[in-house]
């Protein structure tokens, strides 16, 4: 069996403003109508080659993933939360020492959830290729045919072919080129580019990492012993896990191990780095444009336009990257896209919060999104999916007044529980216990009228939660 394992742990900074750190890349649907980690997903979906996905993310990102994949039909066999980032090493390790729990010999295949691949027919072949080389004990890797002298990848070297077809040992692997080099590598042959995709038996992985990395192998299999269930999930050990050194399978294995294997692959693949990368495998217009939202583009050419808020126009340019979501406009030319993460950089040392979130800001019950901020006010819109609630909670330094905009809202406050139909609304005095619940099956529309002496979003106490969020111990109150 092969236990597609998707790897959800990025923040995707270079595609900031529409990518930010706790709602990155993987999570948008930035290539088509679907976000990239549901992608990923749907290609090892139908196939009885594969069990169904083990998730590995991070904690702030869990309640999203598991809509997604909910509104999707998908039903992990596992989602293994990571307490803090420690590259894909660790979290390759964790995942085999859950796979070889349940089927030692058992194959996985390690995905990032943020690439794009176009050509699926070609991946589940290389995919095929792999499964026979892994059940063998190699670990294989995946190598992409270069179209370009790209200088924005690692490149693997093959050396002498294996049998059974288009597969060869691993000669080395190579950091990212210059230019000069990218171009000689183009012209001599047999090298691709790395694009992270592995694929090995969970005993295999294990035993060449007690070899080569046994700090990783010893801690990421404690973190999933000491591990403990949460509602759908299974939390990685917190102190077993951050003692994992932070490494990268490359690093940590693939270059040391004698038994890598690549199969070269041409399957219309993008890492969707940058803008750039979202440039090149965009639908062009005459112009050579891509544009999607609400943009008219006149005289304009080989640009990226993208408008998540208002209309965006554009006169007379050439070569940019506009991007607009509503808090944020970038402009760029698209041969400097590599330093957006500069900015983003800037964002945070400044102490604002762009880098972080959008102004749609995303729970476990649904999302909230800011309409309008004052000195003394705020007023938000909240969306409450069916059957969901917001925790049992009350705030020190604001009142909130909640109108049913559309659905039927069941609102806690003080002693006193109602229903509110829509049209109709409650007043929340400063200090008093109050939760916010829709019991039917349609999405609730609610606006929230904050006022207050501070309105920022860590003035919460919480007594009850159904989604295991921190709450106030009972002799605290």
């Amino acid at each position: 069996m092969i236990y597609p394992v998707i790897l959800s742990g990025g923040v995707g900074s270079r595609l900031w403003p529409t990518s930010r750190s706790l709602y990155p890349k993987q999570l948008l649907p930035l290539v088509s109508e679907r976000p990239m980690l549901l992608e990923t997903a749907l290609r090892v979906a139908g196939d009885d080659r594969f069990a169904d996905p083990i998730i590995v993310s991070n904690e702030e990102h869990r309640f999203i993933i598991a809509q997604q994949l909910r509104e999707a039909g998908i039903t992990p066999l596992a989602h293994i939360l990571e307490p803090e980032g420690r590259n894909t090493a660790p979290a390759a390790a964790a995942a085999a020492a859950f796979v070889q729990s349940r089927d030692p010999k058992g194959v996985l295949l390690v995905l990032p959830a943020d690439h794009h691949i176009a050509n699926l027919e070609a991946f589940r072949a290389a995919i095929g290729q792999g499964a026979a080389l892994a059940s063998a004990g190699k670990l294989v890797t995946f190598g992409v045919v270069p179209s370009a002298p790209e200088t924005g990848y690692g490149y693997i070297k093959r050396g002498l072919p294996l049998p059974g077809g288009n597969a060869y040992a691993v000669e080395r692997f190579v950091e990212k080129p210059d230019a000069d080099t990218a171009r000689s590598y183009l012209q001599e042959g047999g090298y691709d580019w790395n694009a992270g995709i592995f694929m090995f038996r969970a005993d295999s992985i294990l035993r060449e990492m007690r070899t080569h990395c046994p700090d990783i192998a010893a801690h990421a299999a404690e973190a999933v012993v000491k591990g403990v269930r949460d509602l759908d999930f299974l939390r990685l050990d917190r102190a077993s896990f951050g003692a994992c050194p932070s490494n990268s399978i490359d690093y940590a294995v693939m270059e040391h191990t004698s038994s890598a294997a690549v199969v070269p692959v041409d399957m219309g693949w993008s890492d969707i780095g940058s803008w750039s990368a979202l440039w090149e495998i965009g639908d062009k217009d005459v112009n050579g444009n891509v544009v999607s939202g609400d943009a008219i583009v006149e005289d304009t050419r080989n640009c990226l336009v993208r408008s998540e808020a208002g209309l965006t126009a554009t006169i007379g340019v050439e070569n940019l990257v506009i991007v607009d979501t509503g808090d944020v406009l970038l402009v760029a030319a698209r041969d400097r896209v590599q330093d957006v993460k500069k900015i983003v950089d800037r964002v945070a040392a400044a102490g604002r919060t762009e880098h972080q979130a959008h102004k749609r800001v995303y729970r476990p019950w649904g999302f909230y999104e800011s309409l309008d901020e004052g000195l003394r006010h705020q007023v938000k819109h909240l969306l409450v999916y069916p059957g969901a609630a917001l925790s049992l909670q009350l705030h020190h330094r604001r009142a909130e007044h909640w109108v049913v905009v559309k659905g039927r809202a069941e609102v806690t406050v003080g002693e006193t529980q109602k229903i509110l139909e829509e049209n109709e609304s409650v007043y929340i005095p400063l200090g008093t216990k109050h939760r916010l619940a829709n019991p039917g099956d349609e999405p609730l529309s609610i606006i929230e009228v904050q006022s207050g002496s501070y309105l920022g979003e860590d003035d919460i106490v919480r007594f009850d939660d159904v989604y295991g969020r921190d709450v106030k111990m009972p002799a605290a109150e």
